[in-house]
């Protein structure tokens, strides 16, 4: 069976890539997103005794779960902090994406896999990839979204600085999609991507009519 290409889809912090990744899931792909599996990760009961036993319970809110901004806050304050937890979750993290692209190269109904992982170059998740897409937007744009959030410039400022600059991403990038405009727009060029890729969703054959 041949293996299924993988599309990875990277950018800055709000340039939107999960909705990248989102529009070439409903075209064919099937997707991986690490975020909501990190969020998983972080349910783990050993994840969690190792990330109390490190932060303390002030980082545990009322219902027992790991409160990610509180994590966040500290974590990317502090770089020995972050790559101490990377080191606890982005296994567990990989188990678990690889489980599911295992489960999709048997699918039929898939024609590619699409990674969407904020770190993605960073982790070098990128060398299974056979295409990467850089989702760019307007600075402008981007701090407008992540402020709406309840972002602060510092909190900001804090993950770009974690994260390989945004020109060495763009550089590393096989195609560009601009996310600025419209979601049509946006999604027009995710389409063009895959038919330049030969990876578009080819229709399926009715029956042949009756002579």
């Amino acid at each position: 069976m041949a293996r299924k290409p993988v599309i990875g889809v990277v950018g800055g912090i709000g340039a939107g890539k999960s909705t990248v990744a989102r529009l070439l899931a409903e075209r064919g792909g099937r997707l991986i997103a690490a975020d909501p599996i990190a969020h998983e990760a972080l349910r783990d009961p050993q994840i969690r005794e190792q990330i109390v036993a490190r932060f303390g319970r002030d980082v545990i809110d009322a219902d027992g779960e790991v409160n990610r901004r509180k994590l966040g806050e500290i974590v990317f304050a502090d770089a020995d902090a972050r790559r101490e937890l990377e080191a606890w979750v982005h296994p567990w993290v990989r188990q678990k994406a690889e489980q599911i692209r295992r489960d999709a190269e048997h699918d039929p109904s898939v024609g590619f896999i699409v990674l969407d992982a904020a770190l993605l170059l960073e982790a070098g998740w990128h060398d299974g990839c056979d295409h990467l897409i850089f989702v760019e937007v307007p600075r402008e744009t981007q701090w407008q979204r992540l402020l709406a959030r309840g972002w602060t410039a510092e909190q900001i400022a804090a993950r770009e600085q974690a994260q390989w600059p945004l020109a060495e991403k763009r550089r590393r990038a096989d195609a560009i999609v601009h996310n600025g405009g419209t979601l049509e727009e946006t999604a027009r060029q995710v389409e063009n991507l895959l038919i330049a890729w030969n990876l578009a969703s080819r229709p399926t054959r009715g029956p042949e009519p009756a002579e």
